[in-house]
């Protein structure tokens, strides 16, 4: 670790992760830091552990050995609800954007102020109607989500998922399925809400274009090796990978073309 590393604070911390599901080891030995702050992407082929290691840092799948450190508190050790509080800090957006059919947009954005806070019901009506202003749904709080496109769902969840003003989200593929049009739209997004609220992000996303748009910081994970095989930040790929599996997965036209679009 350098001196630049070593005066950062990192936020989570993954210490010698082994993750499997039965007999099958997914993960071993995974070392990971998590500055605050920052957004980090974890990219790697199919199977290869992407989102099995996201919901390890969430809390969602304990440990077969190792330790998770999110903000000094291990996970691993701790009750559901010790998790419960830890979780209040934390936002997460899946790939499904799991919002609730049968309510309104208003409705979802506010089942975690409504879970977690003893606020009043107009001042939850106050900062659902500021969030959902915040990643441009103003206006679509009586809707419900079938009468929502798949970008406006894709907010309509972010929405939700910082309604606790978190200082950690994560993310599970964000822009799959989305056109470029509107996946370009929730890229800006998210890095006006890392710029403007500090908010720490880990982002899973095998999409080059996004990747290279947001990231300060990427892992490649590698199901041969079971670990991470290339750490560091989208110039560095472009600059000093030379592992094959690395420049096979991210030297392709639309990483170029993202990655030029950096440049300009």
């Amino acid at each position: 670790m350098d001196r630049e590393e070593e005066q950062r604070e990192a936020v989570i911390e993954v210490e010698d992760l082994n993750a499997r599901y039965g007999d099958h080891e997914i993960l071993s030995g995974v070392r990971l830091r998590v500055y605050r702050g920052e957004i980090l992407c974890i990219v790697g082929g199919s199977g290869c552990g992407k989102s099995t290691l996201l919901k390890h840092m969430i809390g969602l799948l304990p440990p077969h050995r190792g330790r998770i450190i999110v903000d000094g508190i291990d996970i691993s050790t701790q009750d559901e609800e010790a998790m419960e509080r830890l979780r209040r800090g934390v936002g997460v957006l899946f790939q499904s954007d799991a919002l609730f059919g049968s309510m309104t947009l208003a409705e979802n954005v506010a089942l975690p102020l409504t879970a977690h806070t003893t606020l009043t019901d107009r001042t939850i009506r106050e900062v659902v109607r500021m969030k959902l202003g915040l990643v441009n749904l103003a206006g679509c709080e009586d809707l419900y989500p079938a009468e929502l496109s798949g970008g406006m769902r894709k907010r309509g969840a972010l929405a939700r998922a910082i309604a606790l003003d978190p200082t950690i989200l994560f993310f599970d593929e964000p822009s799959a399925g989305l056109d470029p049009v509107t996946a370009g739209e929730l890229t800006d997004l998210i890095k006006s809400i890392n710029a403007g609220m500090g908010t720490t992000m880990v982002i899973v996303s095998h999409q080059l274009e996004f990747i290279f748009a947001v990231a300060h910081r990427v892992i490649m994970l590698d199901g041969e090796a079971r670990g991470i095989i290339f750490e560091g930040t989208p110039e560095e790929i472009r600059r000093d990978a030379v592992d094959p599996r690395v420049t096979a997965f991210f030297r392709t036209a639309p990483a170029r073309a993202a990655a030029e679009g950096r440049r300009q």
